[in-house]
């Protein structure tokens, strides 16, 4: 027999082996930390504020909304679970004067919650025959990943995942299977970029600093045409830099890691002239006709009403 610690310990390293194999099977990859790690995450947040070299409304909007407490219904949780899927970019096109117009939304922006759910639901059934339990985890996930060693930061302050590029999404999970392994390091920037460039070169705003690891987030486009519909491009930000309807692919898109990955898109939605000026206009879901209304919702792009009017006004001709 066992003593009851080793074989707890033995049915939490088959069941975390299994996780990851099927995890692999599926297309995804996973890590575990173990519990204990939680407050390293939140000392890694909240360090560089502390050293004044986070931008104060950045910090604020961004960086104050994660939970780095266990959750009510699992507070036996005693690892944290990240895991990568693959994402690609999702093109939509807008009628605009008679022309297509296609852009892109980048992989984060799309199906966050059914992706997520899916992957909830993946690791719960691989985890539940041995009597785990697994609950969502709202917590900084590229900073996990990093730290878990699932994947790398970029010279951009994205993170990359082996096989995978930057086309991913992050999935965080609670669980009270114990870590078989810990694998909690420090973070850490790709080997190949240090003797690489490209991105700081792309980068139109300078948001990318090569005499710093961290990005300079409030010179991001991707930060300032993500804030609420009413809020104004600064005036430094030159309409031309603008290349997605929300966020910004100029760094991922001119990454030699991603070359593998940049083409892969996703077919999305038409919308036809009068819908396009429409939602240029602006106005929430009730204010819309109900056929655009629920397209809008099949698609996922109901979020996106507010920020559509100030967004398209600079992506599409004049």
């Amino acid at each position: 027999m066992f003593p009851h610690t080793e074989k707890s310990n033995t049915a939490a390293r088959i069941a975390c082996q299994l996780l990851m194999e099927s995890l692999e099977k599926n297309d995804c990859k996973g890590n575990l930390v173990a519990i204990q790690h939680l407050s390293d995450l939140q000392y890694e947040v909240e360090r560089y504020h502390i050293q004044g070299m986070l931008d104060e409304e950045f910090y604020q909007e961004r960086l104050t909304v994660f939970a780095f407490s266990l959750p009510d219904d699992l507070p036996e949780a005693k690892s944290i679970i990240i895991v990568a899927y693959p994402h690609p970019q999702t093109r939509v096109t807008f009628t605009w004067k008679g022309r297509p117009v296609r852009r892109i939304i980048p992989p984060t922006y799309l199906y966050d919650g059914e992706g997520d759910l899916r992957i909830q639901k993946h690791v719960a059934t691989t985890v539940e025959p041995f009597g785990y339990h697994v609950r969502e985890a709202f917590l900084p996930k590229k900073l996990l990943a990093v730290c878990s060693g699932l994947g790398d930061y970029g010279k951009n302050n994205i993170c990359y995942v082996g096989g995978m590029g930057s086309f991913i999404r992050l999935a965080a999970f609670y669980t009270d299977m114990p870590c078989p392994e810990d694998n909690w390091r420090e973070p850490q920037m790709m080997d190949v970029c240090h003797k690489c460039a490209v991105c700081v070169d792309m980068c139109p705003s300078g948001a990318i600093a090569p005499d710093r690891f961290l990005l300079r987030a409030e010179r991001c486009l991707t930060y300032h045409n993500e804030k609420p519909g009413d809020v104004p491009f600064p005036a430094w930000l030159n309409p031309s830099w603008h290349n997605s309807v929300v966020g910004c692919l100029i760094c991922q898109k001119s990454c030699p890691v991603n070359a593998d990955f940049v083409q892969r898109k996703e077919e999305s939605t038409i919308f036809s002239e009068e819908e396009t000026a429409l939602l240029l206009k602006g106005g929430s879901s009730d204010q819309i006709p109900v056929d655009l209304a629920n397209r809008l919702e099949l698609f996922d792009l109901t979020d996106f009403l507010d920020i559509l009017p100030r967004n398209l006004g600079v992506l599409l001709p004049r």
